[in-house]
């Protein structure tokens, strides 16, 4: 049986870039505090015109283009995003329509952080049963309309930004050799935006109590994401039979540069600098579109081997968490 792969990737930045130091005029931090503790530089804010559709639209058109197949070649279009358009209906369908992709189904996922390899343990399930052909994953997120700029943990973790990419049995590219997600509901409230959902309607006070925007136990969080993103890579290696020795890179979520680093200490046979940790400093957290960025900024500045295993690994809000294990397989 063949092997669902991704065949293109693409993405879209805003242009506008948020510096650390810009942050001095307006919060009681400094550049090296935030360098410091999360190793970011900056990040990208989106305009007003620059929606997740929008964003996620445009990740599409160069994912497309770098598999070098049309839009109606697409036939499920499924979005990874906790920032959507609206409540409803999807961000998906919203693509749908700026695509013109009329003949394909659309749906959105929401795993927060881990929207990425949900999407793609999805999608690899539906094209090697034949249900789709060629799906097209949007991971868009426009994190800037819910930070609280007032508040100093959590304004200078994140930015906006979208990466695409085309899942297909045809082609070549990256080989989606195996997938592990998993999700801890217990630990919900620890990451979470309390209002504007039907558990908090939205009303006069949950503005005022600013309650729309996210919320985050930052020490319980990093613990957390340490401790899953590298179990779950262990399971994922587990279910195909393999172990650390047989990978080439671990990408993991691009939260931070500090819980990347400790990550990187579990593992013994990996040299640190094959845990890729590159866009963080460029981008901060943008969250579900995160791992999809940093793959991509991998495979140009890095040249694979064929055969080469890639690991990625996700956690988010829910909690969630995952890996894939991917195979990177050349046309030479």
């Amino acid at each position: 049986m063949k092997t669902a792969k991704i065949i293109g990737l693409g993405s879209y930045f805003p242009k506008k870039t948020l510096l650390n130091k810009d942050f001095e005029n307006f919060l009681k931090t400094t550049d090296e505090w935030i360098v410091s503790r999360t190793g970011i530089n900056e990040r990208r804010i989106a305009s007003k015109n620059e929606t997740t559709s929008e964003m996620g639209y445009l990740s599409s058109l160069k994912a497309l283009e770098d598999a070098k197949i049309g839009i109606k070649d697409i036939d499920l279009i499924l979005v990874a995003t906790l920032t959507g358009d609206y409540i409803f209906p999807s961000t998906a369908c919203i693509i749908q329509d700026k695509l013109k992709a009329y003949h394909a189904a659309a749906f959105d996922i929401q795993a927060a952080c881990s929207g990425f390899v949900y999407a793609l343990t999805v999608a690899k399930a539906l094209v090697e049963q034949k249900t789709f052909k060629n799906i097209l994953i949007v991971a868009s997120e426009k994190l800037s309309s819910i930070i609280d700029y007032q508040d100093r943990a959590t304004a200078v973790l994140f930015g906006d930004a979208a990466s695409s990419c085309i899942v297909s049995l045809e082609g070549f590219g990256f080989e989606i050799i195996e997938n592990y997600i998993g999700a801890d509901g217990k630990m919900a409230k620890l990451l979470i935006m309390p209002a504007g959902g039907t558990k908090n309607i939205s009303t006069i006070q949950t503005i005022e109590n600013r309650d729309h925007f996210l919320k985050m136990n930052g020490k319980e969080v990093f613990k957390h994401a340490v401790k899953r993103m590298h179990e779950s890579i262990i399971k994922c290696l587990k279910k195909a039979s393999l172990n650390e020795r047989d990978i080439s890179w671990i990408v993991p979520h691009q939260a931070n540069q500090r819980i990347i680093e400790a990550i990187s200490k579990k593992f013994k046979f990996l040299p640190s600098n094959r845990i890729y940790m590159e866009v963080v400093k460029k981008f901060g957290n943008t969250s579900a579109s995160s791992v999809g960025l940093a793959l991509e900024d991998l495979k140009i500045n890095k040249k694979f081997s064929n055969n080469e295993n890639i690991v990625l690994t996700v956690f988010g809000a829910g909690f969630t968490f995952g890996s894939s294990l991917l195979k990177f397989k050349d046309n030479k």
